[in-house]
């Protein structure tokens, strides 16, 4: 059944738990090594996760996947989400583009806001209940987006990257307990 969130519920949720984010393993957070991801990132292991909840609903279960323990965000990573609930592409990519603004340290200038908005729009899909993203990092080139299957963007922009991921990681991040559960800081 889908559940029509507010965009700050959507936001928070979207960004402290989840595109993605961590993605490519099951609903549990344990990924396949035939998920097409793995193959960029062969050595990675989860390092932490969590569920992110809006007023008690879950919205989906966020999972930081890396070859480098303690995590060291600039080496490549795969955030991975598991989604509970229906949220519609525009949907993600709004409150994604919300989080951004959000946590970005000066403005963003409109024409680099207007394009990461269609790259985000032409990489992301509506998600279902069971479906996955999975984020990969690449430092020096930009991201990687994929569902269960397939790859469904490479995106070659390494600070729209960076923005992107700093929704869970940066530690003004919404939900700063998922922060440190994803890095592995907290037992």
């Amino acid at each position: 059944m889908a559940i029509s969130l507010t965009a700050a519920a959507v936001t928070v949720n979207a960004c402290a738990s989840g595109v993605a984010s961590a993605i490519g393993a099951a609903a549990n957070g344990a990924a396949s090594d035939s998920a097409p991801w793995r193959a960029t990132l062969p050595q990675a292991q989860p390092l932490g996760g969590g569920d992110m909840t809006w007023f008690g609903l879950r919205i989906y279960r966020a999972t930081l996947w890396s070859a480098s323990k303690p995590f060291d965000a600039a080496q490549p990573f795969a955030l991975q989400l598991s989604y509970y609930r229906h949220i519609s592409r525009q949907r993600l990519v709004s409150t994604s583009m919300d989080e951004i603004r959000r946590l970005s340290r000066a403005p963003l200038p409109a024409a680099t806001l207007a394009r990461w908005e269609a790259l985000l729009t032409s990489a992301f899909v509506d998600v279902s209940e069971g479906d996955q993203l999975i984020g990969v990092y690449q430092p020096g080139h930009g991201m990687q987006l994929y569902d269960r299957q397939r790859l469904l963007a490479d995106l070659d922009d390494e600070a729209l990257a960076r923005a992107f991921f700093d929704i869970w990681l940066n530690p003004d991040s919404r939900d700063n307990k998922l922060r440190q559960r994803l890095i592995g800081t907290t037992p």
